[in-house]
């Protein structure tokens, strides 16, 4: 007997698995929140230069029918947003001409500091420590910084998770973003708010670690797609929270602590959580799961199997697992032989270029020209058919035809607005939220077919690769966009160049649908196939779909 026939005598998907599953996706929620915080928080309200009045209030700003200028205008006749004249000017009534020739007027970055407008946002981090013109590439270093606290937190607490288990984790994770998120919203200066943004990406890290971890392995095989889909769509509805918050909370200061204090809630009831009687197991405490398996069989009403389950009944019935833990694999095996340095290859450009090309999309939402919060909501509400057209592709036509075409389609839906008149808004943001999809539905692909393509032995291993990986292109992504300055197309060239390259490159793995999963390294380089008992079990793909869920957002 395996620990899912164990599982399935105390209870199955009994009332502690849902309660617990539930309790787990709550904060999901908000995990999804803080993600694609910066889009409100640093948003870039229209600004000019602050005019120093002094001198100007006594005198006349009208004479001889000649009016005074006192910022240069932009080509769209609004006032230019970092330039100031060095000396002042004046310019007929009803003319844009000024007294001099305007090509020979000197001109100087803002002196004296910027006026925002303030009717959308009251305040963000831009008008808190005028992050524009020479220090607006400081908007997208912040949020690279706190991508780079989500893939330190992945390898930090992580391996962590594996020492101490995914319970202890979990709780501190949730106490480390509820402190350093209330602690980011009184955050004194630009260098404090990095910092602690750092910190909210390692604790986001950790939830979704060991969130996935919990549910996989406390409910039965037979489930995991259904508790996985909670999960994902929890991640959808996250973004859908995020744009009502925001529309009703314009002080980016109450915004972060909006999403912050919840966690404290969450923080308080997680020590209700069971750790993982697996874990325990393996990691040489089979007593203490002795004692959690007790306590979810009485709570799922199985009193007498729990009064059936001994020290000695556990270690017999996970005697495999504990065989499997024996075995160690590294690294360096994902690449040992040549099939598997392609698959790596493949799957490493894969999540990257997906994360890439996502965070390029959702993080710049300003530059769609319509209501931020209308087209936050549009880019939430295009996952939920994204994911259901990707699962359904992905049973009927095969993995690989879906992850490549969804990669595909998402880069030339990217690269099609470098050619569409900026005056074409809803053409442009169309496009935008098709290629949001594609790769919404890139994502929900790829965990599945990354699982299925390693085998057993070193399948976490490949899943963690790719994660990485996804991360660093969540680092990457906003840098990119500083390219801008010097090509404003750049950009969207390297957001979609990128997924379309890897959607050539997933033409050299082999498909995997309705094949049996291997279990060695051996397997995948001899192409033998499993004993036939075990190809009727398929239960890693339904783990990799949890897998997926939590980190879709992340």
């Amino acid at each position: 007997m395996a620990f899912a026939d164990l599982l399935e005598k105390t209870g199955g998907m009994g009332r502690f698995q849902i309660t617990q599953v539930i309790l787990l996706c709550i904060p999901i929620l908000l995990t999804a929140s803080h993600n694609l915080l910066q889009n409100f928080s640093a948003a870039i309200p229209s600004h000019k230069c602050k005019i120093n009045y002094t001198g100007i209030l006594n005198s006349s700003s009208v004479r001889d029918g000649w009016v005074r200028v006192l910022s240069p205008l932009d080509e769209n006749g609004r006032p230019e947003s970092c330039l100031e004249f060095v000396e002042e000017q004046w310019r007929m009534v009803d003319s844009n001409s000024t007294f001099c020739n305007v090509s020979s007027v000197q001109t100087r970055e803002c002196m004296s500091g910027w006026e925002y407008n303030r009717d959308e946002f009251s305040s963000t981090i831009i008008t808190e420590w005028d992050l524009v013109c020479g220090r607006k590439n400081r908007r997208q270093l912040a949020q690279s910084i706190y991508m780079s606290g989500v893939l330190v937190g992945a390898i930090i607490l992580g391996g962590l998770s594996d020492r101490y288990g995914r319970r202890a984790l979990l709780i501190w994770s949730y106490f480390q973003i509820a402190v350093s998120g209330t602690c980011t919203a009184f955050s004194p200066n630009y260098l404090s708010y990095c910092v602690f943004r750092f910190l909210v990406g390692m604790a986001l890290s950790g939830i979704s670690i060991n969130t996935t971890a919990l549910i996989v392995e406390w409910v039965p095989t037979k489930v995991r797609t259904i508790t996985g889909t909670l999960a994902g769509y929890s991640c959808t509805v996250g973004q859908l929270i995020l744009a009502g918050l925001a529309y009703g909370i314009r002080d980016w200061r109450w915004l972060q602590l909006s999403v912050s204090l919840p966690f404290f809630m969450f923080f308080l009831y997680s020590w209700w959580y069971s750790e993982s009687a697996r874990w325990l197991v393996l990691s040489g405490n089979p007593t203490k799961a002795v004692s959690e398996m007790k306590r979810v069989a009485k709570y799922n009403g199985k009193e007498e199997e729990a009064d059936n389950i001994t020290l000695e009944s556990l270690k017999s019935d996970m005697m495999k697992e504990v065989a499997c833990a024996k075995t160690a694999y590294s690294v360096f095996h994902l690449v040992r032989t040549n099939i598997m340095l392609r698959i790596s290859c493949a799957m490493c450009c894969v999540w990257f270029s997906t994360s890439f090309a996502f965070y390029g999309l959702v993080m710049d939402l300003q530059n769609f020209g319509v209501s931020i919060y209308l087209i936050q909501v549009i880019f939430g509400a295009v996952d939920f058919p994204a994911k259901l057209i990707s699962t359904t592709c992905m049973i009927y036509i095969g993995r690989r035809i879906t992850q490549s075409f969804s990669l595909f389609l998402g880069g030339l839906a990217i690269l099609a607005n470098i050619f569409v008149p900026n005056d074409l808004q809803t053409l442009r943001t169309i496009l935008a939220v098709f290629g949001k999809g594609c790769l919404a539905a890139s994502f929900s692909c790829v965990s599945l077919y990354t699982t299925e393509l390693y085998p057993t032995v070193i399948r976490q291993s490949g899943l963690g690769l790719g994660s990485t990986m996804a991360r660093v292109g969540g680092i990457v992504a906003p840098l990119v966009k500083m390219l801008g300055d010097f090509y404003p197309s750049l950009p969207i060239v390297i957001y979609g160049g990128a997924p379309i390259i890897s959607g050539l490159l997933v033409y050299f793995l082999p498909e995997t649908v309705n094949k049996p999963l291997p279990d060695t390294i051996e397997e995948m380089v001899t192409g033998k196939k499993p004993h036939a008992e075990e190809q009727k079990k398929d239960t890693t793909p339904l783990k990799a779909v949890t897998t997926n869920s939590v980190h879709d957002v992340v």
